[in-house]
């Protein structure tokens, strides 16, 4: 049986606690505890989160867990001395150690972050960078793995991260199954961007949101304003400006964005050609895709697939 400790404190958001729901259904479709976890905190017994809602905890005692997780918070969380010792005794006693959402501040704090590749969610990231210049933060990621240590961005992610250590644990198709009833999507890859592209955009109207929903669908089509605008109801200068007034995009712009988005996806989950997969997403050759990438990530396509591939091999090291 795997011991996980699952670290909290006053005021921590209770949704990060969603991670734990993970090793759970992994119980019930293995048959079997594989997990048992343990909610932590400082000082034990009743620990209120940010909503008000309090938990029952056991105070920390032993770091000797399989993998150590902390919860995060709406904001940085309080700095707590024994949380800390605690963290730093259970770098040299747990498997791994997992920092979700803000979590990453008590890891960054406990000085097991230097040098190490780590993310938090995007609000937060910045100021996780100016506090700790030594941390390297990288905060359009859903969760990194470096080493023994894993961090992932929002709450959410936190389910993300918890299915790759399922995956890695037991296998994909039990982390599947665990995904299935949690009725989330198979994991996201670690290196996928926190941003989607659609919500960015943050269309007003059903005909625009339609027209993106088409373009996001049909992504090797030519997707002309012609072809948008049909898609939307609307006659071309109708719909181009109607795009714009909602999005602050051209069409033509938004397009390339769920295109770079898509590319970026089956660059890093596939093993595809770079001429395939620029096909498949609607650029016109391996070159357009290539400009698109730079202007989006900084990055070319490759660097992109590289860095993801360091990064799975890293998550297999870890198993």
């Amino acid at each position: 049986m795997r011991h996980i400790g699952f670290v909290i404190f006053p005021g921590f958001q209770i949704m990060s606690l969603t991670a734990a729901s993970v090793f759970e259904f992994a119980n019930l479709n293995a048959g079997e505890a594989v997990y048992d976890i343990r909610l932590l905190s400082e000082t034990g017994g009743p620990v209120r989160s940010s909503i008000g809602v309090s938990v029952e905890t056991e105070p920390l005692r032993s770091p000797a867990f399989d993998t150590l997780l902390v919860g995060g918070g709406t904001g940085v969380p309080p700095s707590m001395p024994g949380l800390l010792a605690f963290v730093r005794e259970a770098q040299t006693q747990s498997r791994r150690l997992a920092a979700i959402c803000t979590g990453a501040f008590v890891f960054a704090e406990a000085g097991i972050l230097a040098g190490r590749r780590t993310t938090t969610h995007w609000q937060f990231a910045r100021e996780l960078r100016q506090r700790y210049p030594e941390v390297k933060v990288e905060e359009d990621r859903i969760f990194i793995v470096d080493g023994a240590l894993w961090t992932s961005a929002g709450m959410s992610a936190g389910v993300d991260l918890a299915l790759a250590m399922v995956e890695n644990d037991l296998g994909v198709d039990l982390a599947r199954k665990v995904a299935k009833q949690l009725v989330v999507y198979h994991r996201r890859a670690g290196g996928q961007s926190q941003f989607s592209a659609l919500l960015e955009l943050e269309p007003k109207s059903d005909r625009i949101q339609g027209a993106l929903s088409y373009a996001k669908n049909n992504l090797r089509a030519s997707l002309s304003v012609d072809q948008l605008a049909r898609a939307a109801n609307l006659s071309p200068r109708q719909f181009s400006r109607a795009f714009r007034a909602e999005t602050g995009q051209s069409p033509a712009k938004a397009v390339e964005h769920l295109r770079v988005e898509a590319a970026r996806l089956m660059m890093e989950q596939t093993a595809h050609p770079i001429e395939m997969v620029a096909r498949e997403t609607g650029f016109a050759d391996p070159e357009r895709m290539r400009r698109s990438f730079i202007r989006a990530f900084a990055q070319p396509p490759q660097v992109i697939r590289r860095n993801a591939r360091g990064q799975k091999r890293g998550n297999e090291m870890d198993v």
